[in-house]
């Protein structure tokens, strides 16, 4: 089992980021801060914070209003779904009470058809996402798609994106996208420096910091105290814990438990290829394009299983293979989330080719399968 050691005051910043963030937007409403709140990595957060408005990922990782959900929506539908429908209706999510504006996109027909109930609640705004990322047509589409997000901002907040502030937000985004990056490339390192938990905890919370110089400061600080502790010796994780990469939905929240059935069946997770993770953070966004371009661009090719054929993920999922020299991969697919089970296939395939052992397991956002997944996990780590 990995020792989850007594954290740095600094995790514990991020581990408590999402909670005590509840009163910070409280405080950034009461400034007259305009709130934007999104579910999915598609979303063109830059638009936002160009003029000074304050995205936020809303409510979808508890089962607490699934219930409430499930008045309305079908019970056969994935949980991330009814969790981001149900906290909505029952008006449970200070995050989404305090969004003048929610982006939803057309990653999947459920949520699609989802967002035509929630804009019955509240102000959304849907993204017309293309499933293919090779043909001109898509990224034409995806272009007019970002461009009408921008007008739509530009209506509803009566603020104006200028070419500069859009270059700033990028550049911005970038250096936080860039010190992310470091965070999870310090299990680059063997044995790892932190467990796969607490490096969930900085990749997840960090989103809900919202002044971003205090949150560059802070995860700076977070980079420099680790690595320095690990050069002092302190190396929390066991040499012999096998190196699993974890990919397939985004984790946090309900679905830690993934994660922590894992390390305490002995091994630890060094990285995430999922929207959580590597997914949203591996790359940057060219700073010397035209801006509109450069966004285009890089969230088009975001490697998500909506996508057909969906290339990126399996050169981001077999660069990090090498790069974090894994013994395993463990895919964690939602319940009823066809696109990521469908191509299951094909990610244990790409992996056979390189010997990497593979298991993919279905969870939802209950407790009640926590021992199956034990069982299939530890059996899975007593191979490698």
């Amino acid at each position: 089992m990995i020792e989850q050691r007594e954290l740095p005051e600094i995790f514990e910043s991020f581990s408590d980021a999402r909670k005590q963030g509840f009163m910070a937007m409280k405080n950034l409403k009461e400034q007259g801060k305009g709130v934007v709140g999104t579910f999915c990595t598609y979303v063109p957060v830059e638009l936002f914070l160009a003029v000074g408005l304050v995205p936020v990922g809303l409510c979808s990782t508890s089962d607490e209003t699934i219930g409430e959900a499930e008045k309305v929506l079908p019970r056969n539908l994935c949980p991330l779904i009814k969790a981001s429908y149900g906290f909505a209706a029952a008006d449970k999510c200070p995050y989404m009470y305090f969004s003048d504006l929610v982006v939803g996109e057309t990653t999947c027909d459920g949520k699609t058809k989802m967002y035509e109930l929630l804009g019955k609640i509240k102000d959304v705004h849907v993204m017309d996402l293309p499933h293919n990322q090779d043909r001109p047509a898509s990224r034409a589409i995806w272009m007019e798609e970002i461009k009408r997000l921008k007008n739509r901002v530009e209506e509803k907040f009566g603020v104006t994106i200028t070419v500069e502030k859009l270059h700033q937000a990028i550049r911005e985004r970038n250096r936080e996208r860039a010190l992310l990056k470091k965070v999870y490339e310090l299990s680059v390192m063997s044995p790892a420096p932190l467990s796969g938990l607490q490096q969930l905890q900085i990749l997840f919370g960090a989103q809900f910091k919202f002044d971003h110089e205090k949150k560059v400061q802070e995860l700076e600080e977070t980079i420099s105290r680790i690595t320095e502790e690990y050069q002092n010796g302190r190396h929390p994780i066991p040499a012999a814990a096998k190196r699993i990469i974890v990919t397939g939905c985004p984790i946090g929240g309900v679905t830690e438990k993934f994660t922590r059935v894992i390390e305490e069946s002995g091994a630890v997770v060094v990285a995430y290829e999922n929207c959580t993770g590597a997914k949203q953070f591996d790359r940057q966004i060219d700073e010397s394009a035209d801006p509109y371009d450069a966004l285009c661009d890089y969230y088009l090719n975001i490697g998500c299983s909506v996508m057909s054929p969906n290339p990126n993920r399996l050169e981001l999922l077999g660069r990090l293979c090498d790069q974090f020299k894994a013994d395993g991969v463990l895919e964690m697919v939602l319940q009823s989330c066809h696109t990521y089970a469908i191509e299951s296939y094909t990610i244990g395939e790409f992996l056979k080719t390189r010997s990497i052992p593979f298991m993919s397991l279905e969870t939802d956002y209950s407790s009640g399968d926590t021992e199956q997944l034990k069982t299939r996990i530890s059996a899975f780590i007593e191979m490698l």
